[in-house]
């Protein structure tokens, strides 16, 4: 019973939609309906609102961490474990892809996936962090930092924790995070993949 608690309110704590509300509370555009379609901080930003952009990183970065540290808050008064922690993790990572207050059309995944790991393993979301400001910075382009970072993430997380429970709920994770870029990474195979300054100029 406390597998399916754990699962339902994470769930229903990642459906919330930053980049929805931010958007409403800042009287922009619904990014669904814009740019790339993404309910996400990088399409926010193309509405040329850098604040919005960033709240709505913020807040979806933070529903992750709070989906993770709740259930390890929690785990020593209702008995929880390792597996509801990470099962926390998972659920608050689906709710975001698959909205249920948003027809189950939710975004990629990039920023909650990083509050997960900041939750999970903080060595693993730092690194996580750190590498995709890396790549950004060399290349302007948020789907590849992106791809390469959460690619590493796994084996980061091998390293410092091993084969646990956590490890395997990262790696589908990471997983889930590619397959919702593979429209960016055709557009990265053939060159059409815009940079972020030149899509903030284009608008």
């Amino acid at each position: 019973m406390n597998y399916f608690l754990v699962a339902i309110v994470a769930y229903l704590l990642g459906s919330v939609s930053f980049a929805v509300i931010v958007s409403r509370l800042f009287g922009l555009p619904d990014p669904r309906t814009y740019g790339s379609n993404n309910p996400g901080a990088t399409n926010v930003l193309r509405s040329g609102n850098k604040l919005a952009a960033a709240l709505t990183l913020l807040g979806d970065a933070l529903k992750g961490w709070l989906a993770v540290a709740l259930a390890s808050r929690a785990a020593p008064i209702l008995g929880l474990g390792e597996v509801h922690i990470a099962i926390a993790a998972l659920f608050v990572f689906l709710g975001h892809l698959f909205p249920a207050f948003y027809q189950f059309k939710g975004g990629k995944g990039v920023a909650t996936a990083l509050g997960v790991l900041l939750a999970l393993d903080w060595r693993v979301g730092v690194g996580a962090a750190v590498l995709w400001l890396v790549i950004f910075g060399l290349t302007r382009t948020s789907s590849l930092a992106a791809l390469v970072a959460t690619a590493v993430t796994p084996i980061a997380a091998y390293f410092f924790r091993g084969a646990d429970f956590a490890t395997g709920v990262i790696l589908l994770i990471a997983l889930l995070v590619i397959w919702r870029h593979k429209e960016n990474i055709a557009r990265l195979l053939s060159g059409n993949e815009k940079e972020i300054a030149k899509s903030k100029s284009s608008q």
